[in-house]
């Protein structure tokens, strides 16, 4: 037993050492390949090229802009690699003999403008914009507790839950510039549960489903969906309240803008508007703002 205990005290120990280790390996492998692809391809000597976490920073300075594109492409397609940040930069290397790394520290980078390329092609990976982190309609898998102070349904302790994706189906940059768009499918399941009840009965669930497109450049960001949205009480809940139940169900069309600042602070905005709804004094209109931040550490 007590071999036992110590032997899972080292696996608790040496397991964050270990994922390290095979990160820093992941990312030297990625620098290192990505070197001999660009010098293959593209006859450009970049030895040491920065890769953190499988992230990319190509060094773009008096790159043509088709070479920009091609090489943008090219990184893109190695396995491992989550992102490609282009940036307006000089990097001269402190020793010409130095291996591909993924150290920042080793190279000197002068002055510049940095934006972020996502992988393009068929079920790219990431999301060119970002999931709004406190939109409790936005496609998500979570839980939450709500207590209401009022009497106008039944019960105050409400336990929300919903899942949900945003699945882009395919990514490409607008020629040969660093503007990129993609288009996918969102849906997502949101429904309320009466804690007060003995058996939690539902109340309510609405679903919703739709059809985006987003595009990004640079930092600002765009994400613009044609959606249907219905909503249906619960069995149990319509039991015990008698309510008339009423049909609700609606489409529409949105836009959100969203751009994001230093220190990881990011605003965004947007409208929308109903083209289609049940029941007919549902109003057509509705606009979102917010504000969000973001660790950048």
């Amino acid at each position: 037993m007590v071999i036992l205990r110590i032997a899972s005290a080292l696996v608790v120990v040496l397991l964050p050492v270990s994922f390290a280790c095979a990160t820093t390996a992941e990312d030297s492998y990625i620098a290192g390949y990505a070197a001999g692809v660009l010098k293959q391809n593209l006859k450009l000597d970049m030895p040491s090229l920065v890769v953190k976490e499988g992230v990319i920073t190509l060094p773009t300075g008096g790159l043509k802009a088709e070479d920009k594109a091609k090489a943008v492409e090219l990184l893109s397609e190695i396995p491992g690699v989550h992102e490609i940040k282009t940036s307006e930069a000089t990097i001269q290397p402190i020793n010409a003999s130095l291996k591909p790394t993924q150290n920042p520290d080793n190279v000197t980078v002068s002055a510049t403008s940095e934006s972020t390329l996502l992988p393009t092609g068929l079920l790219p990976a990431g999301h060119l914009f970002k999931p709004l982190l406190a939109d409790p309609r936005w496609a998500h898998f979570s839980a939450a507790y709500r207590n209401y102070q009022t009497n106008n349904f039944d019960g105050r302790n409400i336990a929300s839950v919903s899942f949900g994706e945003t699945i882009p189906f395919y990514r490409s940059n607008f020629g040969q510039s660093s503007v990129q768009w993609e288009s996918g499918l969102q849906a997502g399941v949101f429904s309320d549960f009466a804690l007060d009840k003995s058996s939690s009965d539902l109340i309510n669930t609405d679903f919703i489903v739709s059809a985006y497109t987003s595009i990004r450049a640079g930092q600002f960001s765009a994400f613009g969906r044609i959606y249907h949205q219905s909503s249906h009480l619960g069995d149990e809940f319509l039991l015990s309240t008698k309510l008339q139940r009423v049909n609700l169900s609606y489409e529409g069309i949105d836009l959100k803008l969203s751009y994001e600042l230093p220190y990881g602070i990011r605003i965004y905005g947007g409208g929308g508007g109903l083209i289609d709804k049940e029941p007919s004094t549902l109003k057509v209109w509705s606009t979102q703002a917010g504000l969000e931040f973001r660790s950048p550490w």
